[in-house]
């Protein structure tokens, strides 16, 4: 079964559209609650158990350094250049991957895909 995802408010509607037609329950900030600050984002993605995607860093420093409740993963995008659908065909491909995802901090960038684990916080 495929993950709920969140769609942080600068995740290329196109993206979220290949994410949609790719059978995946996406929930695009941008498109109901644009302008909510990225605790409230966070907060809603662990509230709903939906995995953040992303291009803003913020998420690793509320996660990391302030120790708030990480959700079930986060996908953060560093692409210096890419097309607007790219990023929704680039999860959906991690998806298929042999790649853990749960419970990890996701980092694509141009060099590849980097895996961080995300803390437990007693879950």
């Amino acid at each position: 079964m495929k993950p709920k995802l969140l769609a942080n408010e600068n995740f290329p509607a196109p993206s979220v559209a290949v994410l949609r037609q790719a059978g995946f329950d996406v929930f695009s900030i941008a498109e109901s609650t644009g302008g909510i600050a990225d605790h409230e984002v966070l907060a809603r993605a662990v509230a709903e158990n939906r995995w953040i995607v992303t291009f803003d860093r913020d998420y690793g420093e509320l996660i990391y350094r302030h120790g708030l409740p990480a959700p079930p993963a986060v996908f953060l995008f560093r692409l210096k250049s890419y097309l607007p659908d790219e990023p929704g065909h680039l999860v959906a491909e991690l998806w298929e991957s042999d790649l853990e995802i749960e419970g990890g901090f996701i980092v694509y960038d141009d060099n590849g895909v980097r895996r961080r684990p995300l803390p437990t916080q007693g879950k």
